[in-house]
């Protein structure tokens, strides 16, 4: 097994490599690879991945303290990892854990996703070449030892059935959501419309649901957001996806307030279309915290004022910048990797 310390040092120098504009050359072969591969995957949002990666899971500080404060587990294992492929690089957090751990990793990429996570690994292996025994692009996961899988609600019924037999993490569709006062600043606003529409909202912090209090005005939320129209206007699936929302709600009669490329709903439901924010009014500060309670299996994170008090939200802007504890779905990945049997 590599020590420790050389798996550390090799994926703070992978993050060192991505923050040096010597290499710029070559993170540009990268983004134009993911962008040829999936089209939702602009130049803009895989820099933007990449740098999120460099920065909050890559920071030499940040991943020696998290690294270590884990034990190491007794043996390495082959870990099965199907990826999601839903923003740039986004299985990169499991490969890291896996990896850091000590153990073997068998990835299986998403189709939407094949070329980001190989291009990183490979760079990996340029730094730490002894990494190469431990990493491995499969389309079988037969000789896992145990697996960690990324899909839908309904592919998670799918993993459960032929994964049962093994240890193992299986994540199912989240979402996160916001809660405001009414008080919030322009600023604030504008933080809140990255949390929603970076990576188009197609990430599990992705804010697809504001909880709003009663007769709340979506006027200056549209004026704080307002220059982010071009990115969205001229992406032509998100705006075809825009405009057949549009178009329902048009045909149905359905209200809804509209900017020009962000719809806003009033609904129960957590999740929304691409190009859709839903919303819910609440009455009071308990009535909030309850609504949230009962939903809080589906939330994966929320992003409110502080004046809200409510429990680890995040400051607005905070949603796509998950640091190394933040575990998708609440579950300790490198917990379990390090009480692997």
């Amino acid at each position: 097994m590599i020590s420790r310390i050389r798996r550390i040092n090799a994926f703070i120098r992978l993050g060192q490599f991505i923050g040096d504009a010597a290499n710029e050359e070559t993170i540009e072969e990268w983004v134009a690879a993911a962008r040829s591969r999936n089209n939702w995957f602009t130049p803009a949002n895989v820099r933007l991945s990449l740098n999120a990666i460099a920065g909050e899971y890559l920071d030499a500080e940040k991943l020696r303290t998290w690294a270590e404060s884990y034990p190491e587990p007794a043996q390495s294992r082959k870990i099965g990892v199907v990826m999601a492929g839903n923003i740039p690089a986004v299985g990169f957090h499991d490969a890291l854990c896996v990896l850091i751990s000590g153990h073997t990793l068998l990835a299986k990429p998403s189709s939407d996703d094949p070329l980001l996570i190989r291009a990183l690994l490979a760079q990996l292996i340029e730094i730490e070449p002894e990494f190469k025994e431990y990493i491995h692009f499969v389309e079988r996961l037969n000789d896992s030892d145990a697996y960690i899988a990324t899909g839908s609600d309904n592919t998670a019924r799918y993993f459960h059935y032929y994964f049962a037999k093994k240890p193992n993490i299986i994540r199912k569709n989240r979402t996160s959501v916001a809660a405001l006062s009414g008080s919030e600043t322009p600023a604030e606003l504008r933080a809140l419309g990255n949390d929603i529409l970076q990576y188009f909202g197609l990430g599990c912090r992705n804010v697809s649901k504001v909880f709003v209090p009663a007769g709340y005005d979506f006027t200056g939320f549209y004026q704080a957001i307002e220059e982010m129209a071009p990115d969205y206007l001229h992406h032509h699936k998100f705006f075809n996806n825009y405009e057949y929302n549009k178009s329902i709600y048009l045909v149905n009669r359905i209200a809804h307030s509209d900017n020009g490329f962000l719809l806003a709903t009033e609904s129960e439901a957590l999740v929304s279309p691409i190009s859709v924010l839903h919303y819910q009014h609440y009455e009071s500060a308990e009535e909030l915290k309850a609504l949230l309670r009962e939903s809080e299996e589906k939330i994966q994170c929320v992003v409110a004022q502080p004046s809200l008090h409510l429990q680890d939200a995040l400051p607005f802007g905070g949603a796509q910048t998950p640091g190394l504890a933040d575990y998708a779905d609440g579950i300790d990945t490198m917990a379990f990797l390090a009480n692997m049997a």
